[in-house]
Protein backbone atom coordinates (compact mmCIF):
# COMPACT_ATOMS: atom_id res chain seq x y z
CA UNK A 1 0.00 0.00 0.00
CA UNK A 2 2.88 2.36 0.76
CA UNK A 3 4.33 1.89 -2.73
CA UNK A 4 1.08 2.97 -4.40
CA UNK A 5 0.89 5.96 -2.03
CA UNK A 6 4.47 6.94 -2.96
CA UNK A 7 3.76 6.26 -6.62
CA UNK A 8 0.93 8.79 -6.69
CA UNK A 9 3.15 11.35 -4.95
CA UNK A 10 6.02 11.27 -7.46
CA UNK A 11 7.19 14.77 -8.21
CA UNK A 12 7.46 16.18 -11.71
CA UNK A 13 11.27 16.04 -11.59
CA UNK A 14 11.16 12.37 -10.58
CA UNK A 15 8.84 11.40 -13.43
CA UNK A 16 10.53 13.50 -16.10
CA UNK A 17 14.20 13.50 -15.05
CA UNK A 18 15.20 10.90 -12.48
CA UNK A 19 13.28 7.90 -13.82
CA UNK A 20 14.38 8.57 -17.45
CA UNK A 21 17.97 8.88 -16.15
CA UNK A 22 17.63 5.43 -14.58
CA UNK A 23 16.18 4.17 -17.88
CA UNK A 24 19.20 5.51 -19.81
CA UNK A 25 21.63 3.84 -17.41
CA UNK A 26 19.86 0.49 -17.57
CA UNK A 27 19.41 0.70 -21.37
CA UNK A 28 23.16 1.29 -21.79
CA UNK A 29 23.79 -1.87 -19.76
CA UNK A 30 21.28 -3.85 -21.85
CA UNK A 31 22.81 -2.54 -25.11
CA UNK A 32 26.40 -2.95 -23.89
CA UNK A 33 27.50 -4.88 -26.99
CA UNK A 34 26.32 -2.09 -29.31
CA UNK A 35 27.86 0.60 -27.09
CA UNK A 36 31.17 -1.29 -27.18
CA UNK A 37 31.02 -1.69 -30.98
CA UNK A 38 30.31 2.02 -31.49
CA UNK A 39 33.06 3.05 -29.05
CA UNK A 40 35.56 0.74 -30.74
CA UNK A 41 34.65 2.09 -34.19
CA UNK A 42 35.00 5.71 -33.01
CA UNK A 43 38.41 5.08 -31.47
CA UNK A 44 39.69 3.45 -34.66
CA UNK A 45 38.18 5.98 -37.07
CA UNK A 46 39.26 9.18 -35.38
CA UNK A 47 38.12 12.26 -37.29
CA UNK A 48 36.20 10.21 -39.89
CA UNK A 49 33.98 8.47 -37.31
CA UNK A 50 30.98 10.47 -38.51
CA UNK A 51 31.16 8.69 -41.85
CA UNK A 52 32.64 5.32 -40.91
CA UNK A 53 30.52 4.49 -37.85
CA UNK A 54 27.04 5.19 -39.20
CA UNK A 55 26.03 1.55 -39.07
CA UNK A 56 27.17 1.09 -35.45
CA UNK A 57 25.54 4.38 -34.46
CA UNK A 58 22.23 3.38 -36.07
CA UNK A 59 22.27 0.00 -34.31
CA UNK A 60 22.99 1.67 -30.97
CA UNK A 61 20.23 4.25 -31.43
CA UNK A 62 17.75 1.54 -32.41
CA UNK A 63 18.56 -0.55 -29.35
CA UNK A 64 18.34 2.39 -26.94
CA UNK A 65 15.14 3.76 -28.51
CA UNK A 66 13.48 0.35 -28.27
CA UNK A 67 14.06 0.39 -24.51
CA UNK A 68 13.11 4.06 -24.05
CA UNK A 69 9.75 3.54 -25.77
CA UNK A 70 8.87 0.31 -23.94
CA UNK A 71 6.16 1.04 -21.32
CA UNK A 72 7.05 -2.14 -19.39
CA UNK A 73 10.68 -0.99 -19.15
CA UNK A 74 9.53 2.42 -17.89
CA UNK A 75 7.34 0.75 -15.26
CA UNK A 76 10.22 -1.51 -14.19
CA UNK A 77 12.55 1.50 -13.77
CA UNK A 78 9.83 3.44 -11.95
CA UNK A 79 9.27 0.61 -9.46
CA UNK A 80 13.04 0.31 -8.92
CA UNK A 81 13.23 4.07 -8.30
CA UNK A 82 10.35 3.88 -5.81
CA UNK A 83 12.03 1.00 -3.94
CA UNK A 84 15.28 2.98 -3.73
CA UNK A 85 13.40 6.07 -2.58
CA UNK A 86 11.55 4.17 0.16
CA UNK A 87 14.79 2.53 1.27
CA UNK A 88 16.50 5.91 1.44
CA UNK A 89 13.60 7.34 3.46
CA UNK A 90 13.85 4.51 5.98
CA UNK A 91 17.67 4.33 6.26
CA UNK A 92 18.86 7.81 5.28
CA UNK A 93 21.70 6.24 3.26
CA UNK A 94 21.79 6.87 -0.51
CA UNK A 95 21.92 3.79 -2.76
CA UNK A 96 25.39 4.54 -4.08
CA UNK A 97 26.78 4.80 -0.54
CA UNK A 98 24.91 1.71 0.62
CA UNK A 99 26.68 -0.43 -1.96
CA UNK A 100 30.15 0.55 -0.75
CA UNK A 101 31.94 -1.93 1.46
CA UNK A 102 32.58 -1.01 5.04
CA UNK A 103 36.15 -1.24 6.36
CA UNK A 104 36.83 -4.55 8.08
CA UNK A 105 39.04 -3.13 10.82
CA UNK A 106 38.57 0.12 12.67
Amino acid sequence: MEATNTESKLRHVEKDVLIPKKMREKAKELCADKVEAFTHCCKESGFFMVFKCREENAALKECLTRHYQDPAFFEECKQEYIREKLEFESTGIPTKNRKQKLPTSM
